[in-house]
């Protein structure tokens, strides 16, 4: 029921969903009373493809729909001329280059642009595989020339899985992953382009830079050989990087954050009583934010080969501009186990990393331990 009550969970939800990517020389967040915004997209205008491919019965109250075009246009001054053109469909392969021309057009009326890319609501969830997971169609065709016009661009996305943008990653000041949000998909979206909230959202899967390093995620075992960009006989692309666009945990705010003073008690934890881990997260930035501090550990010599990385515990830490927080994981000695050949869980003496980390490619907080009997 899209009762009121509802409605504001759903935008609570949605809010804490998105993820910021990119935020080059702090373009976001956008002023209200900026003068003219163009937005770009067939998604922009879209009530059904918001509500994605889980909906349910969402499509019996369409009208509640906040699109993102909608969204924008509430959220600004009422001095601010909002400019739209459609653009590509993200289905049209062979879409007419008239459509791009207009979006372009109407790009260069701007004092910034904002493109929503993506997919349409049918093309990710159950029954939707695809041979390919960049920006379908012609959009990023659409993008590049857009990008050429020299008027700043931030790109929103709308998608049900994670994509291979690496030429928008490389060239697109702002990046905003928005997922399908439902129903107030266009207020969540629009009141974090003009900083309404600061994003704390992180991702939750792995973003690749191409289909080729499919399957790619976080937590994968070792290999013999591990990569090394000097030494070609090792594990790793001869074309591309073996990192990820975007790793899993990542995501951006509107401040900064510094970790520092990482402490294990006791310094040397059991099998069967676990350990404490501390440290200190400031904000250094002008504005309140909300960091996701991810605690990560390896075994690094078990009976059954463990991943590179696993995340174990997480916390949200809300901070005010300046102010510095001691925060505490509390690690059971569960925390280091796993299931041996036998399918028995065991947690045995060994030595061990541990990260008090940004991301799972964050190694802002290390250290190595021993856990004993």
């Amino acid at each position: 029921m899209t009762t009121p009550e509802n409605l504001d969970l759903a935008l609570a939800e949605a809010r804490e969903s998105i993820v910021l990517l990119k935020n080059e020389k702090s373009l976001l967040p956008l002023s209200k009373n900026i003068k003219t915004v163009a937005v770009i997209g067939t998604l922009a205008d879209s009530k059904k493809d918001a509500l994605g491919a889980w909906h349910c019965r969402g499509e019996e109250a369409m009208d509640k729909v906040v699109t993102v075009l909608d969204g924008i246009k509430a959220e600004v001054s009422s001095q601010t001329k909002v400019l739209y053109a459609a653009g590509v469909s993200p289905a049209a392969e062979d879409a007419p280059q008239n459509l791009i021309d207009e979006a372009v057009n109407i790009a260069r009326q701007a004092d910034v642009v904002i493109v929503v890319a993506g997919e349409l609501q049918n093309m990710s969830g159950e029954a939707a595989s695809r041979t390919s997971i960049s920006l379908p169609g012609r959009q990023e065709e659409m993008i590049r020339a857009i990008q050429k016009t020299g008027v700043p661009v931030v790109l929103v996305l709308m998608n049900g899985r994670p994509l291979a943008i690496p030429w928008e990653a490389e060239n697109i000041p702002s990046i905003v992953e928005s997922w399908f949000l439902g129903h107030t998909q266009g207020t969540a979206v629009a009141q974090a382009l003009f900083g309404d909230f600061n994003p704390s959202g992180r991702l939750v899967t792995t973003f690749p830079r191409s289909l080729g390093q499919v399957p790619i995620y976080y937590a994968h075992k070792n290999t013999g050989r591990p990569g090394k960009e000097d030494d070609k006989w090792t594990s790793r692309y001869i074309d591309s990087p073996n990192t990820p666009q975007y790793p899993f945990g990542f995501g951006l705010s509107y401040t900064d954050f510094e970790y520092a003073n990482l402490e294990i008690t006791p310094v040397t934890p059991t099998v069967k009583v676990g350990m404490k881990v501390k440290a200190d997260i400031t904000n250094t930035g002008k504005i309140a934010g909300t960091e996701i501090v991810q605690v990560y550990i390896q075994d690094i010599a078990a009976d059954i080969t463990q991943p590179v990385r696993k995340l174990v515990d997480f916390k949200r830490l809300t901070l005010a501009p300046g102010e510095k927080k001691t925060v505490e994981f509390n690690l059971p000695a569960a925390k280091f186990g796993y299931y041996n050949e036998k399918g028995k869980f065991v947690v045995k003496p060994g030595k061990f990393n541990i990260w008090v980390a940004r991301n799972a490619a964050d190694s802002s907080l290390f250290a190595g331990f021993r856990l004993v009997e």
